[in-house]
């Protein structure tokens, strides 16, 4: 995809925010030329990391997410405030590679399993049908096998009950809080033998578990954990939210110790080193890492001169007005008011939202954020859930049809001055 192709797919979902767009479709675009280079020159060219400054709510993650998404890249969302300086309580800076290429043996094993799925399938099936012939007293008899097999293949049997056996996984055990979290059976492997249990199941359930069982003998794990690994190394995107927070000097008597020491941390990763995984070693070189943080308090200045360099690419987001809330609420294909119109629906209630009320709706989100807090698009959802409140809730039992029109009266008898303080709303 061209860039502005990026762009374009990317208002799909979120308004505004060009420049923030054609950072990162310029650093996905980069990508791609990288890989048609020979090898020589690919080693030598590394991802351009991007930091992106702004308010809570104007579209920072869920530009990033969606770029992922675009090209089936492995993606992980981390917050800066999880990781602590090497020798603290809590969660190191490697492991935010570790849970990334966990992401990527995810990936990858979901496009095998598409490719296996329909062998995978069969052999459920058969699994399925010759447990029925042997437990189950409801089929016919004389059925044969062929007979069982047909009917379980298309679904004529789900609601019968089977008993299976299927694999006792120990729960893992966490080695401190918030810390990672230890398998003793994947420790052992092989060497210990798998202990089953039996569960009587729905046949619909038994065909979803033998299926998975099936695909996971059908792909050759040792080529997964290698593309994946491939894929994180080359493709992978890692954002790191609330930078901000761990700007600045270290205070030495607070909770904040440790501040200048997680930057200090996360400096070899984003430079390029090379990490130990349960799969293998990672390199980081070519990792793109997005960044990003309001900025208020501190300044992206603030941040260790090291750190700052690795994050060449500074992108400042917008704060929204009330035509981006507008946009917001009736451009995405995700839209919430989209969202709330299915939701009721389901009880037989249409919403209907003119245009005064969408009109109206921006406004007391513009106003809001202007009177109380900054938290972008999120106040939207403040404001909504408090629109539909009485209607949500005063539903007929039978369910009977009723339209229910959202005008800019409807919104203003809901939003009196003593009734705009939606607090109790805001996490």
């Amino acid at each position: 995809m061209t860039p502005k192709q990026i762009v374009n797919e990317l208002d799909r979902y979120i308004v505004g925010q060009f420049n923030a767009k054609k950072a990162v479709a310029i650093a996905l675009r980069n990508r791609y030329r990288r890989s048609r280079l020979p090898l020589a020159d690919r080693e030598e060219i590394t991802p351009k990391n991007i930091i992106m400054k702004g308010p809570t709510g104007v579209g920072k993650t869920e530009i990033a997410r969606r770029l992922a998404k675009l090209v089936k890249a492995p993606f992980l969302k981390v917050e800066a405030t999880k990781y602590t300086e090497v020798g603290y309580v809590g969660r190191d800076v490697e492991s935010m590679i570790r849970d990334l290429v966990e992401v990527a043996i995810r990936l990858v094993k979901d496009e095998r399993y598409k490719e296996v799925e329909s062998r995978a399938f069969e052999r459920a099936v058969d699994r399925v049908a010759e447990l029925l012939l042997k437990q189950s007293k409801e089929l016919p008899e004389g059925i044969t096998k062929v007979a069982v097999i047909d009917e379980v293949s298309k679904h004529n049997l789900d609601q019968m009950q089977v008993e299976i056996d299927v694999a006792d996984i120990p729960k893992p055990v966490e080695l401190q809080a918030g810390g990672g979290e230890i398998n003793i059976g994947s420790i052992f492997g092989d060497i210990l033998p798998k202990k089953t249990k039996k569960r009587t199941v729905t046949v619909e359930e038994a065909l979803r578990i033998f299926s998975a069982e099936e695909s996971e003998k059908l792909i050759d794990l040792d080529s997964v954990e290698s593309e994946a690994l491939k894929r994180a190394e080359n493709d992978g995107v890692i954002f790191i939210d609330e930078m901000d927070k761990i700007a600045g000097k270290a205070s030495q008597n607070g909770p904040d110790v440790s501040r200048e020491g997680v930057q200090r941390d996360i400096l070899p990763i984003v430079e390029g080193c090379t990490v130990s995984t349960k799969y293998g070693n990672i390199k980081t070189d070519y990792i793109l890492f997005i960044a990003s943080g309001a900025f208020h308090v501190s300044k992206v200045s603030d941040l260790i001169p090291e750190l700052q360099g690795r994050f060449p690419v500074l992108v400042e987001l917008d704060s929204l007005g009330v035509d981006d809330f507008i946009k917001i609420l009736t451009v995405p294909e995700n839209a919430i008011t989209q969202q709330y119109k299915k939701l009721l629906a389901v009880d037989n209630i249409d919403l209907d939202f003119t245009d005064d009320g969408i009109a109206e709706i921006a406004n007391v989100a513009f106003d809001q954020n202007n009177t109380l807090e900054d938290i972008g698009a999120r106040r939207l959802q403040s404001i909504m859930e408090h629109i539909v409140e009485d209607i949500s809730y005063d539903i007929d039992e039978e369910g009977a049809p009723k339209k229910v029109v959202i005008d800019k009266e409807y919104v203003l008898n809901n939003f009196k001055t003593e009734s705009r303080n939606l607090k109790k709303y805001v996490l």
